[in-house]
């Protein structure tokens, strides 16, 4: 399949989609409904798009304490979100509903959850790191349908964008302090990770891998922080196309089928550009499905 693979087509200019500029923007999702929803981690906010381009972002839940990323429960049940130092269940109109805690980590330094995604079976797969990105500080960790929390991969830093490939046969995981994307055989049935190899790596001075999405033919595209690009990979690792984005640190991505939209951050810059903290959109030809619902569990 990667042989021939094309590249995309993708527009010229990155325009931006809300007026809003956001410390942390991430976690971005199209939804079955057509809404695309995405977080602003540190302020602890759930957010959708606009109707009208150029209006401001729609709040739909606000937390105390930090969001890393949301997938939505089956038949229009709220979301499950990966949140504070565990998961959170939240009805549609934003209320908390109940909290599911992370495995104790003894020793550990105080950490958040970070970017997740939910796979084909509704399993959401979640990371978490220190506050502070101390080293092998960070993990992975997987809800099962049944409400088993487990603790998947330790060592990690800065966990970032879980993706499925379309057969469910391989997890991509990013550990951004490494520059690296990883590759993971998966059994589609029961989760079980084997087999990990270096998908791609950034030189140090070329960025950090951040959140990643995979199309419907199975190209993998990843927002590039600290470098202002969305890169797309063929399954086989081969850089099949770079984007330049108008943000210094682009975070996630997302395709809708007629548009790249791209979250980026202004956390950390000294002095932000006008489009830093933008939620920014694109033309593109890709498609790829909607976020993976998760049956709610009793």
């Amino acid at each position: 399949m990667s042989t021939h693979l094309r590249t995309p087509e993708v527009g010229t200019e990155f325009t931006p989609v809300a007026v809003d500029r956001l410390e942390l923007g991430e976690g971005v999702r199209i939804l079955r409904d057509g809404r695309v929803v995405l977080v602003d981690i540190l302020a602890g906010r759930l957010l959708s798009l606009p109707d009208t381009p150029g209006a401001p972002l729609i709040e739909l839940a606000r937390l105390e304490e930090p969001l890393g990323a949301v997938a939505p429960l089956a038949a229009g049940a709220g979301f499950l979100a990966a949140a504070g130092t565990g998961f959170t269940r939240l009805a549609p109109d934003g209320n908390l509903i109940s909290r599911t805690s992370l495995p104790d980590l003894e020793g550990w330094p105080p950490r958040r959850m970070n970017d997740a995604a939910c796979d084909a079976q509704g399993r959401f797969w979640a990371g978490s790191m220190a506050y502070d990105a101390a080293p092998g500080a960070g993990a992975l960790h997987r809800l099962d349908p049944d409400g088993t929390v487990v603790t998947v991969l330790k060592g990690l830093t800065v966990p970032n964008g879980p993706a499925v490939s379309p057969d469910g046969a391989t997890l991509y995981l990013a550990d951004s302090a490494e520059g690296t994307v990883y590759a993971y055989d998966m059994d589609p049935a029961t989760g079980a990770l084997s087999g990990r190899r270096v998908f791609f790596r950034l030189a140090p001075g070329n960025g950090s891998p951040d959140g990643m999405t995979v199309d419907d033919e199975g190209r993998l595209w990843s927002a590039v922080w600290g470098a202002a690009q969305v890169r797309c990979y063929a399954p086989d690792g081969r850089l099949l196309l770079t984007l330049d984005v108008p943000a210094q640190q682009p975070t996630s991505v997302c395709l809708t089928g007629n548009r790249l939209i791209v979250t980026t951050a202004r956390y950390g810059l000294p002095a932000p550009s006008p489009l830093d903290g933008a939620v920014l959109s694109v033309p593109c030809d890709a498609t790829a499905p909607p976020a993976a619902s998760r049956t709610v569990c009793s």
